[in-house]
């Protein structure tokens, strides 16, 4: 329920939503496309990672884990708490 100030309904939280709404599909895409981005630059990074573990000498499966704990920041999850 909007605050009444001076005798006047205080519309700002609807008018920023009106203002919002219309743009939220290309928000959604934009921001969409540049995770997309990320997340294929970080999949290029982690197969470089594990291939230069291995090159190094570490057996796969401790590769595997490596790159995996790696490549955690770039799950979705960890992706939007920036925004938080």
């Amino acid at each position: 329920m909007p605050k009444e100030i001076n005798g006047e309904e205080d519309i700002r939280p609807i008018k920023i939503f009106g203002i919002l709404l219309p743009s939220l599909p290309s928000l959604i895409f934009r921001f969409g496309g540049t995770f997309l981005r990320y997340k294929k630059s970080a999949q290029r990074a982690g197969k470089v990672f594990k291939k230069e573990l291995i090159k190094q000498g570490l057996d796969k499966e401790t590769a595997d884990e490596l790159t995996e704990e790696y490549l955690e920041a770039s799950h979705f999850s960890n992706f939007i708490q920036g925004f938080h």
